[in-house]
This record gives C-alpha cells, sequence and structure tokens, in this order.
C-alpha cells in the first residue's frame, strides 16, 4: 500500500478515535474541556447537535486562517474541513445513537471521564505525530502568533478561558445546562501530560515503519 494512504488512514482512525473520546466525555456528564463544552452549549441554546455545533466552529477557525495567514495559507490545511466534520460526524453519532442509554453515577462518570479524555489523548497524538492535518482549533492558534506577540501556548490557553467566560454568560442568561464541571478541571491537570506519553510512546512505531516526515 502506498505510503501516503497509509497516513491518511491513520489520520482517519485517529480522528474517529478522537471524537469517539470526546463523545464519551460528554455521556460521562461531570463537564468537558473548555471548547468541547463552548459546543455542548451552543447546541443546547440553539437546538443543534453538539457535533454539528463543533463543525461549525471549526470551520471558523479555518476560514480565520484564511483571513490571517492569506497567501500563507497552504491549500493542504483546507484538509482541516473535512476532516472537522468527521470528526463531529463521529460525535453526533455516538452521542444520538450509541451512548443513548442512562447513565448518572458521579464516581462513574469521573472513571468514563478519564478513560474517554486517555482516549482522546491517543486519538489526538497520532494525528499530531503524522503531522498532515492539524485540529482546526489549533491551526487558528498557530496562526494567530503570526499576528499577535504571544505563543501558541498562551493564544491556546487564552482560547480556553474566552471560551469558559462564554459558557458562564450564555449559561447565566440563557438559563441552559452547565457543561463545563469537575471534567473540565480533570481534562486541564491530565489531557496534555497523557498526550506527551502516547506522542513519546507512538513517535519510534510510526518511525519503524516510515511514516513520519520527519526524525
Amino acid at each position: 500500500m502506498n505510503r501516503n494512504i497509509k497516513r491518511y488512514i491513520i489520520i482517519v482512525l485517529g480522528f474517529i478515535i478522537t471524537g469517539t473520546g470526546s463523545a464519551l466525555t460528554l455521556k460521562a456528564g461531570i463537564g468537558v474541556g473548555a471548547w468541547d463544552a463552548l459546543a455542548k452549549s451552543t447546541s443546547d441554546l440553539i437546538g443543534i447537535e453538539v457535533g454539528t455545533a463543533g463543525i461549525l466552529f471549526n470551520s471558523s477557525c479555518v476560514l480565520g486562517q484564511i483571513l490571517i495567514l492569506r497567501k500563507q495559507f497552504r491549500l493542504r490545511q483546507l484538509l482541516q474541513i473535512p476532516f472537522s466534520i468527521l470528526l463531529g460526524t463521529v460525535i453526533n453519532f455516538m452521542v444520538y445513537h450509541i451512548l443513548t442509554f442512562p447513565f448518572d453515577s458521579f464516581g462513574g462518570g469521573i472513571v468514563l471521564y478519564l478513560c474517554a479524555s486517555t482516549l482522546a489523548a491517543f486519538g489526538v497524538s497520532i494525528v499530531m505525530l503524522l503531522d498532515e492535518v492539524t485540529f482546526a482549533l489549533e491551526g487558528f492558534c498557530m496562526a494567530l502568533t503570526k499576528l499577535l506577540p504571544f505563543k501558541f501556548s498562551t493564544i491556546r490557553q487564552a482560547v480556553d478561558v474566552i471560551s469558559i467566560l462564554m459558557i458562564i454568560g450564555l449559561t447565566l442568561s440563557a438559563h441552559i445546562s452547565w457543561s463545563i464541571g469537575v471534567g473540565t478541571i480533570l481534562g486541564m491537570l491530565t489531557f496534555g501530560p497523557t498526550l506527551g506519553i502516547f506522542m513519546k510512546l507512538f513517535k519510534p512505531i510510526l518511525k519503524k515503519y516510515q511514516l513520519l516526515n520527519y526524525e
């Protein structure tokens, strides 16, 4: 099989795994990461599926990259749109067709959230290691580093803070259910380190099979 085909098959699997993990964090019912929580609050507010709200937000991030980067925007980066659609579709399928059983255990929710977050970190690590298509939000934050005098990590963290402030405003003004909670804090504490572990673990494996474009 062609090497590039293998890479894209793995990337597709990475997005599917990430979407499944995100859906499971929503099912846990103890709050989710800031960006996912904003999509959840928006879906509750205007009555669309949460994955569809995510697709709209992520597509907006791609549009933002185009406006910021202009001629520096590479056509390959447009792949973020179909992959964002894939991610949102997986989330919708899992949330509204598979994970339809009742689940209201707080302790079980914490366990489920940690397992789901680990699964999502696994999927994200694969996509990041192959470095062919980035996630739309991260691509937008990276584009902002060319416009603003801040590091990527600072901008990415600022997006989470802004998202949480928007969620608080929406929840209090529109009386929708809270989408942030204990899980939001757990995600902030565990997702990054777990992602780092997976990237360190899988980099030599992908390198062994000559699937990386860098050393």
